[in-house]
């Protein structure tokens, strides 16, 4: 097990987190109150509604994973950025929730790279890591456990095949973050070009959202979105998170065979109603 799991281990199933991110209480191995995880992201984690099917986000596909009783609450909300997450009260809805031993999952950097629109954009180096040490301080103030989530990489590739990063220095700023704060970090951006640049540009298409027209009525044209994923594509990044977390089911990550109508799509978006 490496520091980073066993640190994770230690802190969701034991002692309380400290504002300077030292562990404060005995290791619990069951305590009496399971923990709900939260997530605070972006579209690629957020929970989609029936009229988006088959979109999904890893955030509604994490509970595949989870062992059993270990709820799961998405608010990720599409098109938020750290700063419009704060500035929309998102955090703060969550901080109310949130109690001892519950985790917080926090992915951003997609829309905060957007330097055109104020409203979402946030600097790597500057305001970047300052919304992000909101979200830390706020749920270690209240005993839960932070995680820092690098974003999910988009799907791109050169003409010849070779697959390129596109989060710039996003996910360098929150490996800082988590060096300096002592969070925990699940370098989801590393963990999904690995597995892009495995599968290649054809095999990846069944991963994202890429359907022909007339296959989904709900996209009856067609779509070819590198960003948001198909069920199976949110199912296989979920297991990427999921592989990081201690409150992981071991045997649902090692199947193999797990069906896209595992998850469920509401009537509504959850974090939009």
């Amino acid at each position: 097990m490496d520091l980073n799991r066993r640190v994770l281990l230690q802190t969701v199933l034991g002692g309380a987190i400290a504002g300077t991110g030292a562990l404060t209480g005995p290791a619990q191995a069951h305590p009496q109150r399971r923990p709900t995880v939260f997530v605070a992201g972006d579209s690629t984690a957020a929970t989609y509604a029936t009229a988006d099917h088959p979109r999904a986000g890893w955030g509604q596909a994490l509970p595949v994973f989870l062992r059993r009783g270990i709820g799961v609450t998405n608010e990720a909300l599409s098109g938020a950025s750290s700063k419009s997450f704060v500035d929309l009260g998102r955090l703060d809805r969550i901080l109310t929730a949130l109690r001892p031993h519950d985790v917080l999952l926090i992915s951003f950097g997609h829309n905060d790279e957007k330097i055109e629109d104020p409203a979402r954009y946030t600097s790597p180096w500057g305001t970047f890591p300052e919304y992000l040490s909101l979200f830390i301080d706020g749920a270690r103030a209240r005993r839960a456990t932070p995680i820092l989530v690098t974003p999910v990489e988009r799907r791109r590739f050169t003409a010849d095949g070779t697959p390129y990063p596109s989060h710039g220095e996003y996910p360098d700023s929150m490996r800082a973050l988590a060096a300096e704060t002592g969070t925990p970090l699940i370098d989801l951006t590393a963990l999904s070009f690995a597995l892009w640049t495995k599968l290649g540009p054809e095999a990846t298409k069944e991963y994202f959202l890429w359907l022909a027209a007339g296959v989904s009525p709900n996209y009856p044209d067609g779509v070819s979105d590198n960003t948001h994923f198909h069920a199976h594509g949110a199912i296989e990044v979920a297991r990427l998170v999921a592989r990081e977390l201690p409150l992981s089911d071991p045997r649902a990550l090692h199947r193999t065979d797990i069906p896209d109508d595992s998850l469920t799509w509401p009537p509504t978006r959850p974090a939009e109603s």
